[in-house]
């Protein structure tokens, strides 16, 4: 076995409020620097040298779970004006093939020939390849879509003629990853936004197609360095809105979809701390806000800047249901949130709000594309952890729910054989902390089994049980693999988000070390068969319970760790560093700043044992300089005391997001589980 490879430590002290931090490392962050290069290359060979040992656990792991691909995929159809646009892919390809079909109804669509509107694998090559937005013009003649090839946050934008399939020359760059790119309501202008140097969203244009794009028109401009925008349109496709916001603070711009010249009208100014999002429904706004509502309700207004006294609410606020967004179709509106822990819908009409039932206790349920405003079926996407993605048509108007498609299952599956459940660990504060679990029914018969417990806990996002294919052959190997929706996500209501950020942040690692404490008291499992696995903030969560809590884990994944939080928060100039300043704090506050350092994991590495450790990070990310998880594996490769294995994978051609083609990064997840499944005892013969 290789030697591991060890950095030179130059000395970069960082002074700030009378107290130094050593930052020895810090000379990784510049990538023109060959022996950064000639480091990052040493690692990676590193890294091979353990993880081919492991070559029949991961070729195991990998040809299962690329048996569980089916030959051909299809998501249920999509209806627009006169095509239905669907996704569909094959088991060979790497990447999916966008196409639609000319029909009036459901009933027309097998006989219809198919379209290919983009497909992915002609455009791919060898290289990296993203295509995120994708737009069709209102008329359905023409294609206007994101793509990117080195794994960063700008992207080009081309537009191509559907009906000859040639690419048109309006060709515009540095357009954001997404929510940046819509049609006015003639197909003859587009709107986009386009980032600055930090690869921030921050200027809205308008393009007139076939026109310069020098000559485009800028209509905003967020000087605002801790703002960013987005941009959508109605479901009506009657409005445009164009929105300002942080973490806490929204302010939204509208336009008529078909006056694509007139001038943009903010809604309601910036208020510190008010959210608000707008939608169109009934020659009405529909508001929906956190203002004096803390998990929001919704309001309908007339279409004009605010007025508080035309504001009207729509049924009664409740404080257990956490909506998140409101879809209005003609006949009545369908709404997304959280109440008890979980997903729902609700339809709205005639002053009713009704909540969907759903035959499992524990399942994720919500509103899929839908691209008309006149429909009778809302699609909806359902599963759980032992019930495979269904989409649903919901009748907005009489709630009826008709299943269109359950997603095909490659090989043997049976949901009698596994188990699902959810339990309450108590937090360090007696806070209950709801955790998902899955396993084979008879796994935890002969007493704890090895365990991988999953985790994020950050930007309000959540971890919701959804069928997992791939996770299939990890719980016929034994392992019982569970989700701890720790504070910092929005599981639990707003709430559960505002109690895991800022000054509060230490709770979502806390809570995610009494999950491990939880599991391994009830007899799930024990200290030496539990794995952890996190990405980007989630890295962030092993990195801190890797210092906290460690000793609880045979072993930790951290994927695209953010790890070094006080230096980032530090550097303005660093890709949304000022937009993080509204979940972590800014450290140039004294206060921010020791709360930061407390428990960021590269300021907090000690001389004492560590879990295995396996690292992945991308040359290119935008969102996590690779130079964090860098900088934080040299440091422990110095400090620790243990002799357990500490591996790193720089990608040298992509970004946060890992591989671009589906088996490559079916590849590098097969790696990952092989290296924790070997750490926690199991054996592949």
């Amino acid at each position: 076995m290789m030697e591991a490879p060890k950095a030179k430590q130059i000395p970069h002290p960082h002074t700030l409020h009378g107290d130094t931090r050593p930052d020895d490392y810090y000379w990784l962050r510049d990538k023109s620097d060959p022996d950064v290069i000639a480091y990052l290359e040493a690692e990676n060979e590193y890294y091979r040298s353990h993880v081919d040992k492991l070559s029949q656990i991961t070729d195991h792991l990998y040809a299962e779970m690329v048996a569980r691909i089916p030959e051909s995929e299809q998501k249920v159809p999509v209806q627009g004006d006169a095509y239905f646009y669907y996704t569909r892919m094959e088991k060979s390809l790497q990447y999916p093939v966008h196409a639609r079909k000319r029909a009036a109804d459901r009933a027309q669509l097998a006989a219809a020939n198919e379209e290919i509107i983009l497909d992915l694998n002609e455009l791919a090559g060898e290289g990296y390849l993203s295509v995120t937005e994708q737009r069709v013009s209102p008329d359905e003649t023409k294609l206007a879509y994101l793509e990117n090839r080195d794994g960063s946050d700008r992207y080009t934008l081309f537009v191509k003629n559907l009906t000859t399939g040639e690419l048109l020359p309006d060709r515009i760059e540095n357009v954001f990853i997404g929510d940046s790119v819509e049609w006015d309501a003639t197909g003859s202008f587009l709107f986009y936004t386009t980032v600055d140097e930090s690869q921030r969203p921050y200027r809205l244009w308008r393009h007139q197609l076939g026109d310069d794009p020098a000559n485009d028109a800028l209509l905003y401009e967020e000087t605002d360095v801790t703002y960013t925008l987005s941009l959508a349109k109605s479901q009506s496709g009657r409005y445009l809105f164009l929105t300002s916001s942080t973490k806490t603070t929204t302010e939204v711009r509208y336009a008529p979809a078909d006056r694509p010249l007139d001038p943009w009208i903010v809604f309601a100014a910036r208020e510190t701390d008010v959210e608000y999002s707008l939608e169109h429904w009934n020659d009405r706004l529909l508001v929906l806000t956190n203002r004096n509502r803390f998990n929001f309700s919704l309001f309908e207004h007339p279409i004009a800047p605010l007025n508080s006294t035309a504001m009207r609410e729509l049924f009664p606020y409740d404080d257990s249901r956490y909506l998140l967004a409101v879809h209005p179709f003609r006949e009545a509106l369908v709404l997304e949130g959280r109440q008890g822990g979980l997903t729902q819908v609700w339809t709205y009409r005639d002053g009713s709000l009704q909540r969907l039932a759903w035959p499992e206790p524990l399942y994720s349920v919500h509103v899929s594309e839908n691209r008309r405003y006149d429909t009778n079926e809302v699609l909806l996407i359902y599963e759980s952890f032992l019930t495979p993605r269904t989409t649903y048509a919901l009748h907005p108007l009489t709630g009826q729910l008709s299943v269109l498609q359950t997603a095909p299952i490659s090989g043997p599956f049976d949901p009698d054989l596994y188990r699902q459940e959810r339990i309450w660990a108590t937090a360090e504060d007696g806070v209950q902390v709801p955790v998902s679990i899955v396993y084979k029914r008879d796994v935890l018969q002969g007493g704890p089994a090895p365990l991988l417990l999953y985790g994020y806990g950050s930007y309000g996002h959540n971890l919701d049980p959804a069928f997992m294919p791939q996770l299939l052959p990890m719980l016929d190997l034994g392992v019982v693999y569970a989700i701890g929706h720790v504070r910092g996500g929005s599981e639990m209501g707003r709430q559960w988000y505002e109690n895991g950020k800022m000054l509060y942040k230490r709770n979502t690692f806390t809570d995610f070390i009494a999950v491990a404490d939880d599991l391994i008291r009830r007899g799930y499992t024990t200290r030496s068969q539990l794995a952890a696995d996190g990405r980007s903030a989630g890295g962030l969560l092993m990195g801190a319970v890797a210092n906290l809590g460690g000793d609880r884990f045979a072993a930790l994944s951290a994927g695209v760790p953010f790890v070094d939080v006080v230096t980032t928060m530090l550097d303005p100039t660093i890709p949304l560093t000022t937009l993080e300043w509204d979940e972590w704090g800014n450290p140039e506050d004294p206060e921010y700043y020791a709360y930061m350092k407390s428990y960021s994991p590269y300021d907090n590495v000690e001389p004492k044992p560590y879990p295995h450790l396996i690292v992945t990070t991308g040359i290119n990310d935008p969102r996590v300089a690779y130079w964090e998880p860098a900088k934080w594996v040299a440091r422990l490769r110095t400090t620790k005391t243990d002799d357990r294995i500490l591996i790193m994978k720089t990608h040298m051609g992509a970004g946060h997001f890992g591989s671009s083609g589906r088996l490559g990064h079916i590849r590098e997840q097969a790696e990952i589980y092989a290296f924790l499944l070997d750490k926690i005892g199991i054996r592949v013969h």
